[in-house]
């Protein structure tokens, strides 16, 4: 059960429609593995083991009588604690909500569920998902399985360490500031921010009573061990929940091609408003000259937009948006009045028709995940008053959200694809960025990347263990 544990959840579905593998096994593995390899990482912060083994015997069972839930049937999964799940402890991160039990899933969870997943535990982040980091009073640091002394990326920070370290078979996180993007990059995953709206975020808890609303730019998204499994999972998360579904239906196009020559490919690289780390700037450059000689249609072109003023739209937006988690006086100051997000707000409608117009000769466009590779833990100060070390220049530390905002301030989707390796062995990733609502074609260029790049690697000792 060593190997099967970090296989893709697609293979372990079908290993387990075929008995090849029971989901009582799989269970198993994953609690054996979190009990000898989360020390130190701290990914898992909360199991329900009972509950679990119940359930995968009930699919075993049911896969005995040729009995299948759905795509997803007898998959053992964790899921991050920033959304809720029915019975299981679910804090978002915070003091406040150290003993919530939800009386019901997140509809997310409950469509993962209908398709046969079972959720045995969830998954550490920083309070409230406001941070790019994975630490909290509660349950302590989360560690980055390549390097303990850096960051897994953050706020979906346990989730991407778990899916690298086979502790589940994939991860649902959030995404508002690069929450799912950020991790997949410094943990070697894959990671997709979808379209806004494609996915419920309802049960998202960024304060106390939280998830009974949408959050602007927040988005549920998974993180796998590869491109494949993105595809199945969006498929089963994607749709309108009640009262929507009552009229309305959800049909994201397909994939417009299945080879490197059937995309027409952008890159934007490096901007002068932002440090790019030596070491992750090159393997991005030799990313895009792999795609080049592999047949790939790629030149160096991006939206008509200054990266700096629209990054510091998005800030204003953000800031606007988080403020249920902030003390009173500190909220008011940051989001300002409705009638400023008002015009925020259209401001960003002229920045989404930029981008439109420049998709109308592009497919995709690839860009880095953040300025850096994972960094080093830093909990001194806040969000605002840290420093970001980039090659040696003391950069503000929300730079670090900086090319995940650019892309969720306009509500595209973005899968975030393994590059391979930095020279000192962190991870890397590349966000691979589509046009609103062609999800399908951000996930089938990353796959096309990945046979390029080898895609997810096992990090040093939690392979073969």
């Amino acid at each position: 059960m060593a190997t099967e544990a970090i296989w893709p959840a697609g293979r372990l579905a079908e290993a387990i429609r075929t008995k090849e593998l029971s989901s009582r096994e799989l269970l198993e593995s994953y609690l054996d593995r979190i009990g000898r390899l989360d020390g130190e990482v701290n990914a898992v912060v909360t199991l329900d083991v009972e509950r679990a083994r119940a359930a995968a015997a009930a699919a075993d069972e049911a896969t005995a009588r040729g009995e299948l839930a759905g795509p997803l049937h007898g998959l053992p999964i964790t899921v991050k604690d920033a959304i809720e799940t029915a019975g299981i402890r679910s804090t978002g991160g915070a003091v406040e909500l150290a003993d919530h039990f939800p009386a019901q899933d997140a509809p997310a969870v409950t469509r993962l569920k209908r398709a046969g997943a079972i959720v045995f535990g969830k998954t550490n982040l920083p309070r409230w998902s406001t941070d790019v980091q994975a630490y909290n009073e509660l349950f302590g640091t989360t560690r980055n399985p390549w390097a303990a002394d850096r960051v897994p990326g953050g706020s979906s920070g346990g989730a991407a360490a778990a899916v690298a370290c086979g502790f589940t078979s994939f991860e649902l996180g959030t995404d508002i500031a690069g929450s799912v993007r950020i991790p997949a990059h410094c943990c070697g995953v894959f990671g997709l921010k979808p379209s806004y709206g494609v996915i419920s975020q309802r049960g998202y808890l960024n304060h106390v009573g939280g998830g009974t609303t949408d959050v602007d730019m927040n988005v549920f998204g998974p993180l796998t061990r590869s491109a494949a499994d993105l595809t199945l999972l969006l498929d089963v998360l994607a749709g309108p929940e009640p009262p929507h579904s009552t009229a309305w239906r959800l049909e994201l196009p397909p994939p417009q091609g299945s080879t490197l020559s059937d995309f027409r490919i952008g890159f934007w690289l490096a901007d002068p408003a932002l440090v790019l780390e030596r070491d992750y700037a090159d393997l991005l450059r030799s990313t895009v000259e792999r795609l080049s000689s592999a047949g790939a249609r790629i030149e160096e072109s991006h939206p008509d937009v200054e990266l700096a003023a629209q990054v510091e739209l998005f800030n204003a937006q953000l800031w606007a948006a988080a403020p249920p988690c902030l003390p009173e006086d500190i909220a008011e100051q940051m989001a300002g009045s409705h009638r400023e997000w008002l015009r925020r707000d259209e401001q960003r409608s002229r920045y989404r028709e930029r981008w439109a117009a420049w998709f109308a000769s592009y497919d995709i466009l690839l860009c880095p995940v953040m300025p850096t590779t994972a960094f080093p833990h830093h909990q001194e100060g806040t969000f605002h008053s840290r420093t970001l070390t980039v090659d040696g220049q003391q950069r503000p530390y929300p730079e670090s959200v900086a090319w995940t905002g650019l892309v969720g301030l306009v509500d595209l989707p973005s899968v975030v694809v393994p590059i391979g390796r930095t020279p000192v062995g962190l991870p890397a990733g590349m966000q691979v960025v589509a046009p609103f609502l062609h999800d399908h074609n951000a996930i089938r260029l990353a796959g096309l990347i990945a046979e390029l790049t080898g895609g997810y690697q096992s990090p040093d000792g939690f392979a073969a263990i």
